[in-house]
């Protein structure tokens, strides 16, 4: 019977050894993020249910390991919504199916080619750059986390890397091949071998480039406008046993979305990100664009707080390039009004140290949200509000 093998390992040669040997023997793989705290590593292991776990001390069993059906590949522990860990079950003909897509649409010579793979491979960013090269034949240098210098000793006309927009704006993207981005809202504007991506962990990595979706994947919306996938990709089920995919094969993301005139998708974040404000639906990631282009603006989010009179306050948190001289409210709101809407605007401004990120950088806008709101337990922010807030019964939203 197949079974679950946890790999508590380092980036580098012997994680890989271990995934192919576990794969040569039958059985599937979840990476564990090294990084946990004692007792949330506990938690995520009790939430997989290996039956074996991989350090750097050697394999041990472990009691209540659960079986994995034949023919599954890996379990890639996600967080969600819920921020409960869960486990992505993906077989062996998902990961074949996305290494063959995603290499077909990069144009990769398994002969001439290289991946370099810089992220956390408990993450399917970085776990698939390892996959889809073993499973390709094509060359593979893995690092333990990404390192800005080591990167770009590794670049080369002829490299492949994955990365997110934080580790993205530390390195020379015309070095490489192709960049593939994902993880969060791309930069505005980006280099010619730079591909963007859409995808999660329950698609084994991005199914949709630069807008198009790689062959044998689909896309629909759903009247609410939420992004559909069907894919030969996609995951079997969750490790308790749960199956998101409907009986036609879809998978309702969260996500909303729109096509562009020329059919590209666009997405426009969360559904549950959504802020109404005065009865006008806004996107955060369209405000965040806009406001990135501000001089000023080293880093900002766009998130919500409880509005007596408009239900919801839309609030920018900056991290300024200068905390000396930051950029003022009325400053982001002419540029938001020029360029989306009036009632886009935020109507707060929040200058912060730093923003909430996952591991590989992404912004965690729940999180963002209970501090802000100042929800028991959630942490606070390091910050503090800027002069100029929009008062309630001020310039019209």
């Amino acid at each position: 019977m197949a079974e679950l093998v946890a790999v508590d390992l380092p980036g580098g040669p012997a994680f890989v050894d271990v995934l192919a040997a576990a794969w040569d023997a039958g059985d599937a793989v979840a990476p564990i993020d090294r990084r946990l705290a004692p007792p949330a590593r506990e938690s995520l292991l009790d939430a997989l249910a290996p039956a074996w776990v991989v350090t750097a001390g050697g394999r041990r069993s472990r009691p209540g390991g659960r079986p994995v059906d034949d023919g599954d590949a890996l379990v890639v522990a996600t967080s969600g919504s819920t921020g409960e860990p869960k486990g992505v079950v993906l077989s062996h003909d998902a990961v074949a199916a996305s290494a063959r897509a995603t290499s077909d649409r990069l144009g990769v010579d398994p002969g001439h080619h290289q991946w370099l793979a810089c992220l956390p491979l408990n993450h399917i960013g970085g776990l698939s750059v390892v996959t889809r090269a073993l499973l390709t034949g094509t060359g593979l240098e893995v690092h333990d986390g990404f390192d800005a210098a080591r990167v770009m000793a590794a670049a080369g006309p002829h490299v492949l890397v994955s990365l997110v927009p934080t580790a993205l704006a530390r390195v020379t993207a015309a070095a490489f091949y192709r960049v593939v981005l994902g993880g969060s809202a791309p930069p505005r504007h980006l280099a010619a071998n730079v591909v963007t991506t859409y995808g999660m962990t329950e698609t084994g990595s991005g199914v949709v480039y630069d807008g198009r979706p790689l062959p044998g994947v689909e896309v629909s919306l759903a009247p609410t406008s939420e992004i559909r996938l069907r894919g030969p990709m996609l995951l079997r089920a969750y490790r308790d046993g749960t199956r998101p995919l409907d009986p036609d094969g879809w998978l309702a993301t969260g996500d909303g979305g729109y096509f562009e005139p020329d059919g590209r998708l666009e997405v426009r974040g969360r559904l549950s990100d959504m802020v109404v404000t005065g009865g006008e639906n806004v996107w955060p990631v369209p405000v965040e664009r806009v406001l990135g282009q501000h001089p000023g603006v080293a880093e900002v989010a766009v998130s919500s707080r409880p509005d007596p009179e408009w239900g919801e306050r839309l609030v920018a948190c900056v991290v300024p390039r200068d905390p000396g001289a930051p950029p003022r409210l009325s400053e982001l709101r002419a540029l938001v009004s020029h360029e989306l809407a009036p009632f886009a605007a935020p109507k707060d401004l929040v200058l912060v140290d730093s923003l909430p990120k996952t591991s590989i950088g992404k912004l965690r806008r729940d999180a963002l949200r209970r501090q802000l709101s100042g929800a028991p337990g959630a942490g606070g922010l390091s910050s503090r509000e800027a002069e100029g807030a929009v008062k309630p019964g001020g310039p019209p939203s």
